[in-house]
């Protein structure tokens, strides 16, 4: 299955700027469907996880509140060209998605 999360990793310097896209519906629990008036289910990202070569750099814990198909954009220091990052979530439903990508 492919990865619904696209990386970008460059290194400037001694800091390397991620940027990252990650495919989610983001649903908040409050909306109701147009069809059927129901209250659409909660389903958003809760955790957020950057590793290079696999240690944990950066964690974030999401809610509700975050934006459909969510953009994240951070700088790490340490890291070096050839080095491998990992960025991988999960979600209220248990569900999960992870990629990888070499620094440049």
């Amino acid at each position: 299955m492919a990865s619904g999360i696209r990386i970008k990793a460059k290194l400037t310097g001694d800091q390397v700027e991620v940027k990252t896209l990650m495919k989610h519906e983001m649903e908040t629990g409050t909306r109701k469907d147009s069809k059927t008036g129901e209250t659409v289910p909660a389903h958003y990202i809760q955790e957020v996880k950057a590793e290079i070569n696999g240690n944990v750099v950066m964690t974030a814990n999401w809610g509700p509140a975050v934006s459909k198909n969510p953009y994240l954009s951070f700088n790490v220091n340490g890291a070096k060209a050839g080095d491998t990052l990992k960025i991988s979530w999960v979600d209220n439903k248990g569900e999960t998605d992870s990629a990888e990508t070499t620094i440049s």
